[in-house]
């Protein structure tokens, strides 16, 4: 098999480290036996001399040496170079195993060497042995040898064994009916920008460029009122759940409440110092939040018309509000790609998100989990609260500005895009299991087919979109459908971006 380069240049370092190994153990074997000799050195046989004593007979030599009975001479100085080398042998075969060990801990493992020939005149080998070699080894006492090529691989094997890694088993996505358009409804002669429902769940409010507010009926789609007093665009709207009261905001820089039994603006919120773009209303507090192109989150009183707090921290438009009972009480996201968690009672931000690179459009909170989700043309982000950490991405991108997001109870979120692109999401896995592209009315531009507003009514079962072409487009589950008709495509990631 072919190997890559980056492959190739490790198998020769480390054929070169192995030789410069075998070169060091040899030197160092030579200049024992060297010093071996220095300190013992060969006992020579005198010449017979004659002596006129008569009690000089020949006596046996010995080497100086004891080693068990004197022995003859050749035969001891055999079985010294015997003992030192392979007293050496085996304790730099020990370094040697020890310095591979402690390389290939540090190295990742390379594709096993063809065994080489053994250099001439060299009597250690590091190579990987063969049976037969180790079988010898194993005869002639030099156990160590044996082990050298041994630990690396071992080691790797077991470490990966007992490393901790992340799961990598996915939740499988739940199986949701596609969704299908089932009513166009057209009335506004601009862009509509701003939708919100009747807690009562019998009618809607949309806001349009138009510089209207027209009241629809949900069940038929028919025109019931049209609210006239705003000079720019209404780009947010809000119906009190506790209070006949429906809230509006504009490009105007004008906040309104509205009182739904006589149809009149009863209150001006003043203060904001460029257009609004965003707009919510506490579910528990008779308090209202803004959010405009003057960087800033306004709190209002709702009713004494006064400004509470100014929550001031990002650096361009906030666009996007949410609102709960419980800390933190405000989420705000904006341009600056920031999404912030707010302290109401002390107006001081509580944590800051800097997960995405593009601005925050749009936000939305799950009406079960104690969870929101934000977009971004970048990528769609789910955390959790209250901390606001960071759960997982969802598994495809977009690649579009997303302007609009909406959850409902059976964790079903939508997303539109300026582009026309309704998708479809799992909220628990964050698979898409289906996407649309909107088509624009007869009259219009092609490329006047993006989504600004969408939301879910109170049930949940119907799905409302405002659009550029001037329209409302309702969408409802497709009862036919069967997970054998329409089945879950899903593949679970192998590579997800933890951050």
């Amino acid at each position: 098999t072919r190997r890559g380069p980056a492959m190739v240049v490790s198998a020769m370092v480390a054929a070169e480290e192995t030789t410069r190994l075998e070169v060091s153990v040899q030197r160092a074997v030579e200049e024992r036996i060297r010093r071996t000799r220095i300190l013992f050195p060969r006992s020579r046989k005198k010449q017979r001399r004659p002596c006129l004593s008569s009690s000089s007979s020949s006596q046996k030599k010995t080497t100086g040496f004891e080693y068990g009975a004197q022995e003859d001479e050749t035969l001891f100085e055999v079985r010294r170079k015997a003992k030192f080398r392979e007293e050496y042998e085996g304790s730099c075969a020990r370094d040697a195993a020890d310095a591979m060990s402690s390389r290939a801990e540090h190295q990742e493992p390379t594709f096993a060497q063809e065994p080489r020939a053994p250099l001439p005149g060299k009597a250690l080998s590091l190579a990987t042995p063969s049976p037969s070699s180790v079988s010898s080894n194993q005869a002639n006492g030099s156990k160590a040898l044996a082990r050298v090529a041994q630990p690396a691989a071992t080691k790797h094997e077991f470490s990966a064994s007992v490393i901790r890694r992340q799961a990598s088993r996915w939740p499988r996505p739940e199986w949701h009916a596609p969704w299908k358009l089932y009513r166009v409804v057209s009335g506004h002669m601009g862009w509509v920008r701003s939708i919100c429902f009747d807690p009562a769940n019998s009618w809607f409010v949309t806001g349009s460029a138009d510089r209207t507010i027209k009241v629809w009926d949900l069940a038929s789609g028919g025109l019931k009122l049209t609210l006239t007093g705003h000079i720019e665009q209404v780009t947010g709207l809000a119906v009190s759940n506790r209070h006949p009261y429906m809230f509006s905001c504009g490009l105007d820089k004008q906040v309104k409440c509205w009182d739904l039994e006589y149809n009149k603006v009863i209150r001006h919120y003043h203060g904001h110092l460029s257009g609004v773009y965003a707009l919510k209303v506490h579910p528990t507090l008779d308090v209202l939040m803004t959010g405009g192109r003057d960087c800033t989150c306004r709190v209002w009183d709702m009713r004494t018309k006064a400004q509470v707090h100014v929550l001031t921290g990002h650096d361009n438009t906030v666009c996007s509000i949410l609102t709960q009972g419980t800390d933190p009480q405000v989420i705000t996201g904006s341009h600056d790609s920031q999404v912030k968690l707010w302290d109401l009672a002390a107006a001081k931000t509580m944590a800051t998100l800097t997960h995405h690179k593009k601005g925050v459009r749009c936000l939305a909170q799950h009406p079960k989990e104690y969870s929101f989700a934000s977009a971004s043309s970048d990528n769609i982000k789910k955390f959790a609260l209250p901390s606001g950490k960071f759960m997982h991405n969802m598994l495809q991108h977009q690649r579009s500005i997303v302007n609009a997001m909406a959850v409902n109870d059976d964790g079903v979120m939508a997303t539109g895009a300026d582009n026309g692109q309704l998708w479809l999401w799992d909220w628990n896995s964050g698979n898409r299991f289906q996407e649309m592209e909107t088509q624009a009315q007869p009259g219009s531009l092609d490329s006047e087919n993006g989504i600004f507003a969408m939301s879910f009514d109170v049930t949940g079962t119907r799905l409302l979109t405002c659009e550029a072409d001037k329209t409302i487009k309702f969408y409802k589950e497709d009862l036919e459908a069967t997970p054998e008709t329409h089945p879950v495509r899903f593949k679970p990631p192998t590579n997800i971006r933890r951050y």
